[in-house]
């Protein structure tokens, strides 16, 4: 093998390098003990050094891409930096920026399409009023603005898996047209609609016309996966999103990942800065002071209702309003293969007996 080697070699010296390189690790295998022989074929054992370098470094980089990606998606690295004593991560798209939350699973890590469908599974039949709207790339894409701030990204996979059925019973119960009897089940519509079908006025609340007046001709009813009603509200929802929806509501029913988007932050927003948000009161960041206690509000699915609703659906006992949400959380938390055990006891599943942290005015914000 190395008369050949060498034959090659003077013969054909721009011989391609893989069939060299082959005869001389059959050189090598036969004549390891004959260094004279070795230094003769120095040119294909150098070459030979170089290609394997190559190879050990674009081994150790998928090694470190392995690595970084074992909790997330596979074609995007975990980045991790420490920053004051907090470690610190960044997913790309779907949890950009430094964050904790960042260091957990994503959404999509254990929320994945099939599972949405299984969610809203008649919500492109053809008796629904928003077939082809709702999507779970829309979903996904609106989440990944606030992954980075909890959304779905905090505590351990069961927490993180509850929080999203939790916000999406919400959606379900809000946009379901699961009447009477249903096909399916009654729970099984949501995402039926985008927006009020048959509204009964515009919505247009001059107590705001400084704040946030009425855009001329403009209907402010309901619209979203979380329905947006009022104009004071349509405008606080864009100015957090930067989108115009003041002057332009529609937007809401025309993009669906605005729609999410726009869901999501009310989700993640206090009514008022001395109150907690819908996230905050579910995950447990919120701790009831001693006015909360006797007032019945507690951490749990139960107080995400009196956020959103006030005493629209809580304080009310066990009425159909409030048992509608509590029965699309269960079903999720069924579907998901978390169980609906996981929900919590009575006094943290329900807002029956709470008292609303916002009495309703007599505009309301939702319905």
């Amino acid at each position: 093998s190395l008369s050949l080697s060498l034959y090659i070699y003077h013969r054909f010296p721009s011989f391609p390098l893989q069939f060299c390189s082959s005869l001389c690790w059959v050189h090598l295998i036969f004549h390891n003990k004959q260094t004279v022989k070795l230094k003769t074929c120095s040119f294909c054992r150098e070459r030979m050094e170089a290609k394997w370098g190559v190879i050990v470094m674009v081994m150790m980089a998928m090694v470190m891409v392995m690595v970084g990606t074992s909790n997330g998606d596979s074609s995007t690295p975990t980045l991790v930096k420490i920053s004051k004593g907090k470690k610190l991560c960044d997913k790309g798209w779907e949890c950009k920026g430094w964050s904790i939350y960042c260091c957990n699973l994503t959404i999509s890590d254990y929320f994945q399409t099939y599972q949405f469908e299984d969610l809203f599974s008649k919500r492109n039949s053809p008796v629904a009023h928003a077939v082809g709207f709702w999507d779970y790339r829309s979903f996904i894409t609106a989440a990944a603005v606030y992954q980075p701030l909890g959304f779905g990204t905090t505590g351990n996979k069961t927490m993180q898996m509850k929080e999203v059925a939790a916000f999406l019973s919400h959606v379900g119960s809000k946009t379901s047209c699961g009447y009477g009897v249903a096909t399916g089940g009654l729970l099984a519509w949501g995402l039926c609609y985008n927006k009020e079908m048959s509204p009964s006025q515009s919505y247009c609340d001059d107590y705001y016309k400084f704040t946030y007046p009425c855009a001329p001709g403009a209907q402010y009813y309901g619209r979203g996966a979380l329905p947006i009603y009022w104009n004071y509200n349509y405008g606080a929802t864009g100015e957090a999103l930067k989108v115009d929806l003041l002057n332009h509501p529609e937007y809401i029913e025309q993009n669906a990942t605005l729609a999410f988007q726009a869901a999501i932050w009310r989700w993640m927003t206090p009514v008022k800065k001395s109150q907690p948000s819908a996230h905050d009161v579910f995950v447990g960041k919120w701790k009831p002071n001693k006015n909360d206690t006797l007032a019945k509000r507690v951490p749990g699915f139960g107080t995400t209702m009196n956020v959103l609703y006030g005493d629209l659906v809580c304080g009310q006992g066990d009425v159909d309003s409030m048992n509608n949400i509590v029965s699309h959380y269960q079903y999720y938390l069924d579907l998901l293969g978390v169980g609906r055990e996981q929900a919590g006891p009575h006094e943290e599943l329900t807002c029956a007996e709470q008292k609303s942290f916002n009495p309703s005015s007599p505009t309301a914000s939702s319905s």
